[in-house]
């Protein structure tokens, strides 16, 4: 043990008189502060946004509960490279824990009925190596890497493959698939079932445009799914598109395998949407749609191919309000503002009489700009294309900005509403994360027709969407609680400083006990001494000094029994050695004559029972454990007595904060 802890008092008792003092009070304080920092803030922030608080669909209303969650984005090797040592194990364990708690919180809280991800679920999947399949970069792509990137590049390629990835995977999987049915798997009244869809691509997972290689693609549909589907949620369209991939189109260094599933899939969306409602309509009917063929007998030469049946109910068939999905968000004219809501910049003020945004305001905007492995919005051409394939899309949500914007695009695009959502983390450069609540309620007849128009109340734009009201879910200010942590260790340290100096000066009772040494309370016994010998030196200050040199007893005693002097010499291995075991010779002191000397004789009192071989013996056979021994306070300085006082009552504090702390961060109670 460190000689600095020696001295501490590790006996202290939990009597009620011990527990008042002003460490234990310190150490309540932190208690409540830690389990509000870790637990309390992140079910406080969802109660906050319960459905009931914002929703103004009729008494009578089942609407669908949906969430979207954008750019988790694992932490991992790949965000902070230089980042050392336990630093980034920190970073790493806080960012999964905050995701984790807020999670936990919002499956308990709101229970939503479906949950889509929008893009970026790691943050260094596409530099993980697969393990088949070329994952070099070409050689077009040399040096277009950060600098503060290339030197590391090397060793992910290396360092980081398969294994890591699936580890990556696994470690998605806990956070969010392990929670999913925590508070049951039933969905909400009304609702056919509960989904959590996770496979949108974001330029993270498998980079951007012709940066993509097709087997880091392969890889995360394996595992995730497709990113280009169409879902019929709640009598809506949800149509997803791999915007990375679709970037890649009309590049110089295009690749034909990485644009040609998004290309069909926009030629042929918007079959899969009627067939999709239409299937969803039967559903509800309670009937099966299936393809029924007539059975005849033709020459193959005379069959005619081009009319088979089909589950597509043509363009005048039954449509669902469509929903668009992209990782990456349209494009907007430069400067388009995003509204009060974004956290980064808030909107500029207007000139004194202007009621509209002040349009272009660059800060309140997303920027209009590209890099290495990222663009911030698609391009104008790719933006048209979508909308007019996809055709009629009253909304759009996306990510990768990971704050906050909202804007109505041009009628080029359908005048469509763009919500881009928060990051879901809080390490992505926002203070506040959090996520968008979608609440859909669109009841329909056996037709697909609307039986109820509502509005919303969110706004007085003609565009506004009578089908669907959503609402921003801020999540706890990470850095924020860590910034009380700090006010409070300020505060400990410098209340224990003034109390520690306090305690010498005002004679304050002391949470230290003061310095002491042992000391012998009798001639000083060296050695463990039997039950009797400590009798006899209570005996022996009674009698006159005793002369070494009076052998009476011992000579009558050895004339008495000859057999005496061969145990005598047997046992001589117990006495002490002259030198006293390494204690200077001025120190040297001896409780009893030699053994030799003194043998047979116990003192005047009574006389001692003997055994039959000449020896004494103990009335109960119990050998002696030692010598008593007294504590003495030894003096101290006011500044020694200040430095104890700080220094136990700190330690103290110290580790029962950190245990409390270190439990809370490594397990959660659920």
């Amino acid at each position: 043990m460190p000689r600095s802890l020696r001295h501490l008092n590790w006996n202290w008792s939990w009597r009620p008189r011990n527990l008042l003092n002003l460490p234990h009070l310190l150490v309540a304080v932190w208690l409540v502060l830690l389990l509000w920092g870790e637990r309390r803030v992140f079910q406080g922030a969802i109660e906050e946004c319960k459905w009931g608080n914002w929703e103004r669909w009729p008494k009578d209303a089942t609407p669908h509960h949906l969430v979207f969650l954008a750019d988790p984005q694992l932490i991992d090797p790949h965000s902070y490279p230089g980042r050392p040592w336990p630093l980034d194990q920190f970073t790493f364990l806080h960012t999964d824990n905050f995701m984790k708690r807020s999670y936990i919180s919002l499956q308990q809280k709101l229970h939503p009925d479906t949950i889509f991800f929008l893009g970026d679920l790691f943050d260094g999947g596409r530099e993980w190596k697969t393990a088949h399949g070329n994952f070099k970069d070409p050689m077009w792509a040399n040096g277009l890497r950060p600098s503060s990137e290339e030197k590391y590049a090397a060793k992910w390629g290396k360092r980081y493959g398969e294994d890591f990835w699936l580890h990556e995977y696994n470690r998605f999987g806990r956070i969010f698939f392990k929670y999913w049915n925590l508070a049951g798997s039933e969905a909400g009244p009304g609702q056919r079932g509960r989904k959590i869809i996770s496979t949108l691509p974001g330029n993270h997972d498998l980079g951007f445009g012709d940066n993509i290689k097709l087997v880091t693609r392969n890889r995360f549909e394996v595992y995730f799914g497709e990113g280009n589907r169409v879902d019929v949620i709640g009598n809506h369209t949800f149509v997803s598109i791999d915007a990375v991939s679709l970037s890649a189109a009309g590049s110089e260094h295009e690749q034909p395998e990485i644009t040609k599933p998004i290309k069909e899939f926009l030629e042929h969306v918007q079959v899969k949407k009627r067939k999709a409602v239409a299937e969803e309509l039967s559903h509800q009917a309670g009937k099966e749609r299936v393809l029924q063929y007539p059975h005849s007998v033709e020459i193959l030469e005379n069959a005619d191919f081009s009319h088979l049946p089909t589950l597509d109910p043509g363009p005048d068939g039954p449509e669902f309000p469509t929903i668009l999905l992209t990782h990456v968000p349209l494009y907007r004219q430069p400067g388009t503002p995003c509204g009060p809501k974004r956290e980064h910049w808030p909107p500029e003020t207007p000139p004194k009489g202007q009621t509209t945004p002040v349009i272009p305001d660059h800060r309140n905007a997303i920027s209009i700009s590209k890099g290495y492995q990222y663009q911030n919005v698609l391009s104008e051409g790719h933006s048209i294309e979508v909308m007019n394939k996809i055709g009629n899309v009253k909304q759009v949500f996306s990510g990768d900005d990971h704050d906050y914007c909202e804007i109505i695009h041009e009628p080029t695009k359908n005048s469509a509403r763009e919500i881009t959502v928060k990051a879901f983390s809080w390490a992505m450069g926002v203070r506040k994360p959090g996520f968008l609540m979608l609440s859909m309620w669109n009841p329909v007849d056996a037709s697909g027709k609307p039986l109820n128009s509502h509005p919303t109340g969110h706004g007085s734009s003609d565009f506004t969407p009578t089908t669907t009201e959503s609402h921003l879910c801020l999540l706890p200010d990470q850095l924020g609680i860590f910034t009380r942590y700090g006010i409070l260790i300020a505060i400990s340290l410098l209340a224990l400083t003034i109390r520690s100096i306090l305690v010498p000066i005002l004679n304050l009772p002391r949470f230290s006990e003061p310095p002491t040494v042992s000391s012998p309370t009798d001639d000083g016994f060296l050695l463990p001494l039997t039950n009797r010998d400590s009798k006899r030196r209570g005996d022996r200050e009674d009698l006159p000094s005793h002369n070494p040199r009076s052998t009476n007893s011992s000579t009558s005693s050895t004339h008495s029994n000859p057999q005496l002097a061969p145990r005598t010499a047997a046992r001589t291995r117990s006495v002490s050695p002259a030198n006293g075991y390494g204690l200077p010779a001025s120190q040297v002191r001896f409780a009893t004559p030699p053994l030799i000397n003194g043998a047979g004789y116990y003192g005047a009192p009574s006389p001692s029972p003997k055994m039959e071989n000449g020896w004494s013996a103990e009335p109960n056979g119990e050998a002696y454990t030692g010598n008593k021994t007294e504590r003495r306070k030894l003096p101290e300085t006011v500044l020694g007595k200040v430095w104890r006082e700080m220094w136990t009552s700190l330690w103290r504090v110290t580790w029962l904060v950190l245990g409390i702390y270190f439990w809370l961060i490594w397990f959660y109670p659920e």
